[in-house]
């Protein structure tokens, strides 16, 4: 067997602790395993005696063997977070940070704008859902980890950051230096269009409060004949808020989403049955909107609650669990992947629009930058009232 100093051990020690959350676990997993670790043991052994620079921190040496561990499942939202990304990420879930005010994803292995976020620095300096990120500070994102991407664009308020950005039919890259800001994400952006429909865009579903603030403006639109829910744009966030909000629409034991774990055990979310709203409704999906956005649009459709109108979604069907460790830092674990209450797989397609309604380029080059959407600009959210009015006359000569 072969020998390890104390400073080595110590190293080893902590890493096969932090990323299984205890030796017996890994242990028990049965010794080819156990053999592999040995390994990598030996490796850490040479580096601590042998590399030629001596003092190697063993903080770096543990988070940089975790990160390579994770990177190993090539799952780009199964992540480790250092103490401060972590605290980073608990404050953006309170509805405030500093940062540019955009959504990221990976999608086929390339750093990519799921969205930007309406009145911030990313939206007023030209950013675009789809946008492909080749660069943060001219450092390359190739194979960069999504929250590593996520730290280096978020930074002290006035400080710059500079976002190289290829974007479908440039012939080149374009660099976006961009000031940022503290970003207040408002959850719920409401109003009652002329012709009497309410009109609720759910910006988020990341802020802790976004089913409490959903709620307070379904309750102020109780007279309105129709509902139009807007999660264009909107790049997911908390399950639970998913949950809550499509309670909202759902009477029990309707199902709003199914989850199925490593073992293909499922598991159904039903709805808690605290539903406030038996009205037509339509809901607004497209390209950038993603995960809790998917799960409410597709209980929404599969329960027969709301006609879709728009584009194919960005198809992000996984349920990531925070398992916070010792010092402060955090997993993000894919735990299970979820299914539509009909048991659609979206991994990757997205669910498609039940009434496609493409965007022109004219218009999309034009497009606002309120978080309200013009209606007489706005083709999907005309169609949308279109079809809405369609579904109150409907209803109403059945109850005749």
């Amino acid at each position: 067997m072969f020998k390890i100093s104390k400073a080595g051990l110590t190293v080893a020690v902590l890493l096969i602790a932090l990323t299984s959350f205890s030796v017996g676990r890994v242990v028990a997993q049965g010794s080819d395993l156990q053999s592999k670790l040995e390994t990598y043991l030996q490796v850490l052994e040479i580096v601590k005696g042998d590399y030629v620079e001596k003092n190697v921190d063993d903080q770096k040496l543990v988070y940089g063997s975790i990160r390579g561990l994770l990177d190993a499942l090539d799952d780009p939202y199964t992540r480790f977070m250092e103490p401060k990304s972590y605290k980073e990420m608990k404050m953006r879930m309170s509805g405030s940070y500093s940062g540019i005010g955009i959504y990221i994803g990976i999608k086929e292995k390339q750093l990519m704008v799921i969205s930007p976020i309406a009145d911030t620095p990313a939206k007023k300096m030209g950013l675009k859902a789809g946008d492909a990120i080749l660069k943060i500070d001219d450092k390359d994102t190739k194979d960069m980890a999504l929250e590593e991407a996520v730290s280096l664009i978020r930074g002290p308020q006035g400080s710059k950051v500079k976002i190289s950005a290829l974007r479908k039919g440039w012939k080149e890259a374009k660099d976006f230096a961009i000031t940022r800001e503290k970003i207040v994400i408002k959850s719920v952006v409401a109003k009652l269009l002329n012709n009497g429909i309410a009109y609720i865009k759910l910006n988020t579903f990341e802020n802790l409060a976004a089913a409490r603030e959903f709620e307070k403006a379904l309750r102020s639109a109780r007279d309105a004949d129709g509902l139009i829910i807007d999660v264009r744009g909107n790049g997911g966030g908390l399950l639970q808020n998913a949950v809550d909000i499509g309670s909202m629409f759902i009477a029990t034991p309707g199902m709003i989403v199914q989850t199925v774990d490593r073992e293909g055990r499922r598991e159904q979310l039903e709805s808690t049955g605290r539903v406030l709203w038996t009205k037509p409704v339509v809901l607004l999906i497209n390209e950038s909107s993603a995960s809790a956005s998917e799960i409410l649009a597709g209980a929404l459709r599969d329960n027969k609650v709301a006609t879709l109108v728009g584009m194919h979604s960005f198809g992000k069907a996984s349920v990531q669990n925070v398992r916070q460790l010792n010092d402060g830092s955090a997993v993000l674990l894919t735990i299970a992947k979820y299914l539509t209450p009909n048991g659609e797989d979206i991994t990757k397609r997205g669910i498609s629009a039940e009434v496609v309604v493409p965007v022109p380029t004219a218009e999309a080059e034009v497009e606002a930058d309120d978080s309200l959407p013009d209606e007489t600009r706005d083709v999907q959210l005309q169609k949308a009232i279109s079809i809405l009015k369609g579904k109150i006359m409907e209803r109403a000569g059945a109850q005749g």
